[in-house]
């Protein structure tokens, strides 16, 4: 019986599932010359290169996305406590 490869592409999009050594996680997350996308180094799909600007401009984004859904989620708490009842007119005509 044949052995299945361990690395390679499916339908466009790359696979490894050779055993990660330290070495290869580090290199494959910072590698200057290469765009902001990158092979994971085990796993399938791709990761973000943080050599790349546009890789921390994305991590920044994401990061204020999360910080004011949080404000936002404890924010509203306060709000709904001390907030007076509210009276809805249905007009049917």
């Amino acid at each position: 019986m044949a052995d299945k490869p361990q690395s390679g592409e499916l339908f466009g999009i790359p696979y490894n599932f050779e055993r990660p050594s330290v070495g290869r996680l580090l290199s494959s997350y910072w590698q200057p010359g290469e765009g902001m996308l990158v092979k994971k180094p085990f796993g399938i799909g791709y990761t973000l290169n943080l050599a790349s600007w546009r890789s921390w401009v994305v991590l920044l984004a994401a990061g204020a996305m999360l910080y004011q859904e949080r404000a936002s989620r404890s924010g509203t708490a306060d709000a709904d406590e001390e907030s007076e009842p509210v009276e809805v007119v249905v007009d049917d005509d």
